[in-house]
């Protein structure tokens, strides 16, 4: 099965295509734009770059944003249900701790991986749930719903503390309306929409399921911020 993060050295002929003819000397940085899509202890992340109408994939890879990656810590307030007030609150912050540590450390490699390959992230799109939020701590862990929120926001949250660290803007779209949104912004019908986001998997090979997709969705709709004065 082919990589899920192929060596960007290894694109010679997608970095032919964007810079036609240049020589190194006389190429310049290409700016591109990083999609999230976010799961329980661990993230989709696709870059794109290219014009707005024929964007390509530069780079995949998956984050991961736990060390240990078992239940107990991808699901961290599945875990502090199970235990007392105090020792709930500390492995909470313990996860919030890792989880941005990690993203961080995952950030800094990626943006210098695309460096390598003459790329620039100068914007992002991380996909959200529903976007409202939470309670305190005692009423999250009295909901289940709430805890399965509290999960994907704690990780999401450990991706735009990273962005922020590296002045990468970031922007939210929310899931549910993420092919709504595209079509409007691309003039395309979400058939044709679907169409296109499937073709640009097909040079890299699998894995290109739906994580990758969205979060690619999500790289084209940042690219239109690029875009505009």
């Amino acid at each position: 099965m082919a990589s899920a993060s192929p060596p960007l050295r290894s694109r010679v002929l997608l970095k032919t295509t964007l810079l036609l003819h240049n020589t190194r000397s006389e190429r310049s940085v290409q700016t591109a734009a990083l999609g999230f899509r976010v799961h329980s202890g661990w993230a989709a992340a696709v870059v794109l770059c290219g014009p707005l109408d024929a964007p390509v994939v530069v780079h995949r890879r998956r984050i991961q944003l736990v060390k240990t990656f078992t239940y107990t810590f991808r699901q961290p307030y599945h875990t502090a249900k199970k235990m007392p007030r105090r020792d709930a609150i500390k492995f909470i912050g313990g996860a919030q701790s890792e989880a941005k540590r990690l993203a961080l450390s995952s950030l800094h490699s990626l943006q210098t991986d695309l460096a390598e390959g003459d790329f620039k992230i100068v914007s992002g799109a991380l996909l959200m749930a529903s976007g409202r939020a939470l309670p305190v701590l005692e009423q999250i862990l009295a909901s289940h719903a709430l805890i399965h929120t509290a999960d994907g926001e704690l990780f999401r949250d450990s991706l735009r503390a990273a962005c922020a660290r590296c002045g990468l803007p970031l922007q939210g779209i929310r899931e549910k309306v993420l092919f709504a949104t595209a079509s409007k912004a691309f003039g395309l019908q979400p058939a044709a929409l679907k169409r296109r986001i499937a073709a640009f998997g097909k040079s890299l090979g699998p894995p290109w399921s739906q994580d990758e997709k969205f979060a690619a969705l999500g790289a084209w709709l940042s690219l239109t911020r690029q875009a505009i004065p």
